[in-house]
Order: C-alpha cells, then structure tokens, then sequence
C-alpha cells in the first residue's frame, strides 16, 4: 500500500480536527489510539491508526478518495470547536487542504 500524501487529516473522539505536516510528525505526535476516529491523507483518502499509546502507525485504507466525507467532517469541527470561523470554501480538494490549519508547523 503506498504511503497517504501529507498534510494528514485526523479526527478525534470530540470530533476536533488535527492537521498534521506528515505521517512520520503524526504517528510521533497522536498520544492515544483510542482517540482516534477518523483520519484523511491529502487525496482524501481513509486512514486507519493501529498501536498503542505513544507508539501508532498509520496506514491507507484504499485508494477510493472520500472528498464527500473530509469535507463533512471538516465542518463538524468548525461548527463545534470553531464557531466563529468559516471552513475553507474551495471547491477543489487541494486548495481545501491547503487552507486548513495546521498543528506543529
């Protein structure tokens, strides 16, 4: 399976987003697999999180993107955690990621 394309996009169990430079940034940085619930690499597609606590690998799921799904769970966070902000409105997947904000840089 080939490696997701950073940035990656996690979401936790609060449905707060991460957005995180690369995969080896993520797997140092995501402290609690359970947290995990969903996750996107750049093409939008799915990510799975295996490990345990301090020590989680990352991995694509497949290759189908699921645009439809990052973007909906992009809004869930900005409607919960960031009220007085508007999620990126750019049609194209790229320039959407790219307006996301980002965690370490």
């Amino acid at each position: 399976m080939p490696t997701p394309t950073a940035p990656l996009i996690l979401f936790d169990d609060d449905h707060y987003m991460y957005v995180l430079k690369d995969q080896a940034f993520a797997e140092a940085w995501w402290e609690l697999p359970e947290e995990f619930t969903h996750g996107f690499d750049a093409l939008a597609r799915p990510l799975s999180m295996t490990g345990e606590p301090h020590g989680i690998h990352l991995f694509l799921t497949g290759e189908a993107p699921n645009e439809a799904e990052l973007r909906r769970l992009v809004a869930t966070h900005y409607d919960r955690h960031l009220r007085n902000q508007t999620p990126p409105q750019a049609s194209a997947l790229a320039e959407f990621v790219a307006a996301l904000p980002r965690e370490g840089g």
